[in-house]
């Protein structure tokens, strides 16, 4: 059953799809992250501005370097130090997605997913998953399915069938951005 769902599900992402999708943290609106126009359609959904921007998932750390141009040293111990929670890093100096998903300083959010669906689509996509909260920008951020609205649930080309019945209250992720090399700034706890 959750083979046949991460098939489809790639199925769509890449024929440029939108996609309703859960996470290591709350339910997700995404694309395939090398995909402008994807990119540009999650923007109109949210109703959010393109300059600001939206992060990307991997699969695992060994694909980071192929997203960032010099990788700070720091990355694998602050990964390590908070391994127990959802973790997202600004980068500096992001290549091989979309431009609209690059901030105008050149930065790009990464999490290194750990949650099986969503690592799995990364996985079999070969490609980062745009991961952005499932609301219209301005609004309270869902923390289940059943709080997400239905004007986001229309506006997209699939909702994944798996874990929408999940009643736990998910988080968002800490978010650090590493600046001059190794310097750390907390965004969010």
């Amino acid at each position: 059953m959750i083979q046949k769902e991460i098939a489809k599900t790639c199925e769509i992402l890449r024929n440029g799809g939108i996609v309703l999708y859960p996470t290591d943290t709350i339910w997700g609106l995404g694309c395939d992250a090398s995909n402008e126009e994807a990119v540009e359609r999650i923007f109109f959904i949210k109703k959010r501005p393109n300059t600001r921007t939206m992060l990307i998932l991997l699969d695992s750390f060994d694909e980071l370097h192929n997203y960032v141009e010099n990788l700070p040293e720091i990355t694998p111990d602050l990964i390590d130090i908070f391994h127990k929670k959802p973790l997202t890093i600004i980068y500096s100096g992001a290549k091989n997605v979309a431009p609209n998903l690059i901030a105008s300083d050149g930065t790009l959010g990464i999490r290194i997913t750990k949650d099986f669906f969503s690592k799995q689509l990364c996985f079999q996509l070969k490609n980062p998953l745009v991961s952005t909260s499932a609301n219209i920008s301005g609004q309270a951020t869902p923390t289940t399915f059943s709080e997400i609205s239905n004007e986001i649930i229309e506006s997209v080309d699939y909702v994944v069938n798996y874990k929408r019945n999940i009643i736990q209250s998910a988080k968002p992720s800490s978010i650090i951005q590493i600046e001059n090399g190794n310097s750390i700034k907390v965004i969010r706890k």
